[in-house]
């Protein structure tokens, strides 16, 4: 009786999953739709611990371990959600997938060793554990969770330390041919492990999986990390559909369906965006070295500075303006500040909009959780498909720490890297006010044509400042 009210939880678990995951397609109702596959994962987690049965009719043991690591990971989750601020929400993502990369590695691990341990089951004892009445499938199951566990696990570690500045980019002669050679390696020597069921095979796999890994990742660029991280997020969806495929849990094999497959579109639809193939962004090395071949620039102009004085009165007596963020508004936590500017031109009879590039920020939408944070209407975030063609009708357009994503060189100059990727045409507008730190370039390394324009003004400064500034001339003007 338990098992059939174990697998309707578990159907109930799946169907919040699927209803939470399309819930959370739209900004209105993503808080709800996590809310509601949170409520099927914990109905799901539960029903195994207390009803699930083997095939001897005996419960799961270890109980209190079991409950003492649901409690552990709930507090450090808590601590780790309530603490962490916009800027590193990014690599808490990477570390966090990371973590379920490392979680379907471990279980492949270990579903190896009962396999093959003599002392697990009499009837290999009985037979010294003969590799030819091992289950082929299943080893070749363990093996692929366990591949693609690893370079997840790995690949999330490094994606981690580059968005956080631990980890620099780095590349070497030869390394695309070095990272296929070492996936060939892998392969052969997993179609080995499973034909003679070797250990030490088996652990080889593991400890290269593991170094492919980090060097799938370690030479891809700042600029190219949202796609790199929906890409990690969709590999260890696929390893935890492969550990629920290995034990028969239904729940475990939707979930990790669902999660695969939503970071395979998503990664998809991106690349769609930056108008590139997922196979040039990762051996691309976009925005990778930054050397002098990645700065330079043919493009000669000289910039013009604009006051927050100069720029309140523009704002003020415009009818439209658009709003552009980019990660340099996360950097310095100025969302609050600037939805007061929003609303203080709003009730100036000023029509205000937000600019959403698909890949602005440092993970898939970033822009849009930030700005969602300091409760910005989501019907006033506008996709890059249907902001462009009103950039002609609006009379200022406020970039506020973007800078690829805005550059001009994507459509103008064939030579530059980010050439073909489709971008924010803020250049259309009649006036553009750049707010920035300082002439840097941006995560690609490479000079923005806009800065140079003649419809632009830079408005140097912290973000947070520089648009608290803004608001007080705004209010001064009266």
């Amino acid at each position: 009786m338990t098992k059939y009210i174990l697998e309707i939880i578990y159907l109930i678990a799946s169907t919040t999953f699927i209803l939470g995951l399309k819930m959370l397609g739209n900004p209105a109702s993503a808080r709800k739709g996590n809310l509601i596959a949170a409520f099927g994962m914990v109905i799901a987690i539960f029903g195994t611990i207390f009803l699930y049965t083997d095939a001897s009719g005996n419960h799961l043991k270890n109980l209190p371990l079991i409950f003492g690591g649901l409690m552990l990971g709930t507090v450090v989750g808590w601590i780790a959600a309530k603490r962490v601020q916009m800027t590193a929400m990014p690599e808490m993502v990477s570390l966090f997938n990371g973590m379920g990369g490392a979680c379907a590695m471990l279980i492949s691990v270990i579903e190896f060793q009962h396999l093959t341990d003599a002392s697990h089951n009499d009837f290999y004892n009985a037979v010294v554990n003969s590799a030819t009445l091992i289950p082929k499938g299943e080893l070749t199951t363990i093996l692929i969770g366990m591949i693609i566990g690893s370079v997840s696990f790995a690949g999330s570690i490094i994606a981690y330390g580059k968005l956080s500045g631990k980890v620099k980019d780095k590349s070497f002669n030869a390394q695309q041919f070095i990272n296929i050679g070492l996936m060939l390696v892998i392969i052969v020597l997993a179609v080995l492990a499973v034909v003679n069921v070797d250990a030490n095979m088996f652990y080889a796999v593991l400890a290269l999986s593991l170094v492919y890994g980090i060097l799938f990742v370690l030479p891809i660029g700042g600029a190219d990390m949202p796609v790199v991280i929906s890409l990690l997020n969709s590999f260890t969806g696929v390893a935890a559909a492969c550990g629920g495929f290995l034990y028969d849990n239904k729940v475990m094999l939707v979930g990790g369906i669902l999660v695969g497959s939503a970071g395979t579109l998503l990664t998809m639809v991106m690349c769609k965006a930056m108008n590139r193939s997922l196979l040039n962004v990762l051996i691309g090395n976009f925005g990778g070295a930054k050397g002098e071949a990645a700065t330079s620039s043919s493009f000669q102009g000289s910039t013009k500075e604009i006051t927050a004085s100069d720029a309140a009165i523009l704002m003020k007596y415009a009818k439209k303006v658009v709003i552009v963020p980019g990660y340099g508004l996360a950097v310095a936590q100025a969302q609050h500040v600037v939805h007061e500017l929003e609303e203080l031109l709003e009730k100036e009879g000023v029509e205000v909009k937000y600019a959403i590039h698909p890949v602005a920020g440092r993970m898939p939408g970033h822009m849009n959780v930030l700005l969602a944070e300091s409760n910005v209407s989501y019907d006033k975030l506008v996709e890059m498909e249907e902001i462009n063609p009103e950039f002609n009708t609006t009379d200022v357009v406020l970039v506020v720490g973007a800078n690829d994503v805005v550059n001009p060189a994507a459509k103008t100059d064939p030579n530059s890297p980010i050439y073909g990727m489709p971008i924010l045409e803020v250049e259309n507008a009649t006036n553009v006010i750049v707010n920035k730190r300082s002439m840097k370039a941006g995560y690609a390394g490479i000079e923005n044509e806009l800065f140079f324009k003649p419809k632009t003004s830079m408005l140097f400064g912290d973000a947070k400042k520089a648009l608290t500034q803004l608001v007080s001339e705004i209010k001064s003007l009266g």
